[in-house]
């Protein structure tokens, strides 16, 4: 296995619905089900590997309240250096409907003081050689973010290749925001975008027209991904081969999390060599195991998966 890493956000989701209708202001509804858990790109993507017995390494940081606590307690000795900064942590909320779309509210909380300089204090460069590092968060990680040329400057040294996952902007895709997001991916090899974050930001209709017209901004050996939910997965690979996959049709139980589940599916497979389409047929089970149960589970780990595209 190569070496893994993810550096963006964690936070607090508390997940509540079906909501249906959307309620008037001023009025209270039930609904059936709530969780508080483990939230974030970030924090969603390290749980999948967690589940999958993928060793990893994880940079993140937390708020100086109950929730900041409980977020570092979550991750164990992975967490011992996560930085604790002197603000509420943040809480994203989400509503959940019955066709199994979302609306999330979150408050700005602790994610937007994550700096580089906490990133190069966590992680060893050394030790993640050769490895692959997903960055995700990037319209929430504010400090961070504004220093994304010295962290890709970093990898580059050490040899780490990244894979972005920008998440959706929370001004929506402005002209600033697919500039800025084409200039990052130029600094990487691996695009992990949905199919709507993929076709609004290249303006192509077509995901797969849209993920050609991504991989030509990006490096020659780059792989782009475009995740498309019931619909599974598509990619271009390092050599230009075009690879797509079916979801397993499934009751769906919550979506949120689904894509970053993917995302763990996916790279975990790749950092363990396998071809390209069976890193999306991984990407593509693991998420849809997670998306199907209740508490929610990641299937077989990585190493019973791996025997099986093997054999």
């Amino acid at each position: 296995m190569r070496p893994l890493a993810v550096i963006g956000n964690v936070n607090i989701d508390l997940i509540l619905g079906p909501a249906e209708p959307w309620p008037k202001a001023g009025t209270e509804i039930i609904v059936d089900h709530d969780e508080l858990r483990v939230g974030g790109c970030a924090g969603n993507s390290a749980l999948a590997w967690e589940s999958l017995g993928v060793g990893y390494e994880i940079a993140a940081n937390v708020g100086n309240d109950q929730f900041g606590t409980w977020l570092k307690e979550a991750f164990g000795a992975r967490s011992r250096n996560w930085p604790v900064e002197a603000v509420g942590s943040t809480l994203s909320v989400g509503i959940t409907h019955p066709d199994g779309e979302r609306t999330f509210f979150t408050t700005r909380g602790h994610l937007p003081l994550f700096s580089f300089d906490e990133v190069r204090s966590m992680l060893d460069g050394r030790r993640l050689r050769g490895g692959l590092a997903l960055l995700s968060g990037a319209f929430l990680t504010d400090a961070l973010t504004l220093a994304y040329d010295q962290l890709f400057d970093w990898a580059d040294a050490h040899e780490i290749a990244v894979a972005l996952d920008t998440g959706w902007p929370l001004d929506g895709w402005t002209e600033a925001n697919k500039q800025k997001t084409i200039r990052w991916l130029k600094r990487c090899h691996c695009a992990l975008f949905n199919e709507v974050e993929t076709t609004t930001l290249t303006g192509q209709l077509d995901p797969l027209l849209a993920a050609r017209s991504l991989k030509a901004e990006m490096p020659a050996d780059a792989i782009v991904v475009v995740k498309r939910g019931p619909d599974g997965a598509l990619a271009i690979g390092r050599d230009g081969r075009e690879y797509a996959v079916a979801a397993p049709r499934v009751a769906v139980v919550d979506t949120i999390g689904a894509g970053d589940v993917f995302n763990a599916g996916f790279l975990a497979a790749l950092a363990a060599e396998l071809p390209l389409e069976a890193c999306l047929r991984t990407g593509v089970t693991v998420a849809s195991e997670a998306i199907s149960t209740l508490p929610r589970s990641y299937g077989k780990p990585l190493s019973a998966l791996v025997q099986e595209t093997r054999q």
